[in-house]
């Protein structure tokens, strides 16, 4: 070996020796790390004992400075990209919060959502206040002059059902069985859950217009509500109107509710921004809001299959009064009580 090709050979020699003796010194607080990492992957955080759990932050730091320290006297290029990959996985593990999609959905659906429900009560008692409202005005302007009625529903939605129409024949739409028509109905609720959900999507969005397309939706829903309940008051079959409508109603109509209630938070954060620039504040407001909206879109699914198949194929009015009933204290517990902690 020549002069020249020993002083190339002796850093790279020196070179060796520093990243062996580091790895050796180093390398089984690396591994221990990479078995907690595979363990959580697993099993999940929930897997990990007490004493695990403890040394994790610390074997992430201990990572940390092993990395700081392997570029800084550059070491093997392969040693730093292994404690990159490593510190990045400890990093997401003890920052992150990572959970399975299950739990995540989990902690919304008893945690989240509830709460968020419970927080805008305000909001909800508003939305469901002024959507009573139009159910009251149209009922009233309804059963005193039927010509108001076709002012709050349209032809495509009476869809023969008006004034004019013989009382078996209103009769006949409370009870047409659908027993034999299974794939009409899997059609007929896809329909209702794409159309309720685009309502009342439609309520929340328009709600940053200061909340005014909202409270008109919302009346709009409650006057066509309304004229249907003095239609069928009128010819002696309001029980069965209101046993035919809630089996899904009371699901559907708490939606549109929690909707509205959504476009009304957007309203008062435009109107009263506080402390905080409108758009700032309805970005926060919009966030809050969205929780909610994501739940009333999961009651409109429920309501559409509701009204797609129970209604249809349940005939017997007080069976329909009853799962109505059902429905509904069903819901009232879960915004009341579910995800309410123990201190």
């Amino acid at each position: 070996m020549s002069a020249a090709e020993a002083k190339q050979t002796a850093p790279r020699a020196l070179k060796d020796l520093k990243s062996t003796s580091f790895r050796r010194e180093r390398e089984p607080g690396w591994r221990r790390l990479e078995a907690l990492l595979e363990k959580a992957r697993t099993g999940g955080l929930a897997k990990l004992e007490t004493s695990e759990l403890l040394s994790l932050p610390i074997l992430y730091r201990a990572s940390l400075s092993s990395l700081s320290v392997a570029r800084s006297i550059s070491l093997d290029q392969n040693v730093v990209r292994y404690l990159e990959g490593l510190a990045g996985r400890a990093y997401l593990l003890v920052y992150g919060g990572r959970s399975n999609a299950l739990a995540a959905i989990g902690r919304f659906l008893r945690y989240t959502l509830p709460g968020a429900v419970r927080a805008a009560s305000g909001y909800i008692a508003l939305s469901a206040f002024v959507l009573a409202l139009g159910v009251v005005v149209g009922y009233v302007l309804t059963l005193g002059n039927a010509d108001w009625y076709y002012s709050f529903v349209s032809d495509s939605m009476a869809s023969g059902r008006g004034p004019g129409a013989e009382t078996d024949t209103l009769r006949e739409a409370l009870f047409r069985d659908g027993r034999n028509t299974q794939e009409r109905l899997s059609a007929f609720a896809s329909f209702l859950f794409s159309n309720n959900a685009r309502i009342g999507m439609l309520a929340f969005a328009l709600g940053f217009a200061f909340g005014a397309p909202t409270i008109v939706l919302l009346l709009i829903n409650g006057l066509t509500l309304g004229a249907f309940a003095a239609l069928y008051d009128g010819r002696g079959l309001a029980y069965e109107f209101w046993g035919w409508l809630l089996i899904h109603g009371a699901t559907e109509l708490t939606a549109i509710v929690l909707c509205g209630a959504g476009g009304l938070m957007l309203g008062a954060a435009v109107v009263f921004p506080g402390e905080h620039s409108r758009l700032v504040n309805l970005g926060r407001a919009g966030r809050r809001a969205a929780v909610i909206v994501i739940g009333a879109v999961i009651m409109f699914f429920i309501a559409a299959l509701l009204e797609g198949f129970g209604r249809q194929l349940i005939l017997h009015t007080p069976t329909r009064y009853m799962i109505a009933a059902a429905t509904m204290v069903g819901w009232l517990w879960y915004a009341m009580r579910a995800g309410r902690r123990n201190r």
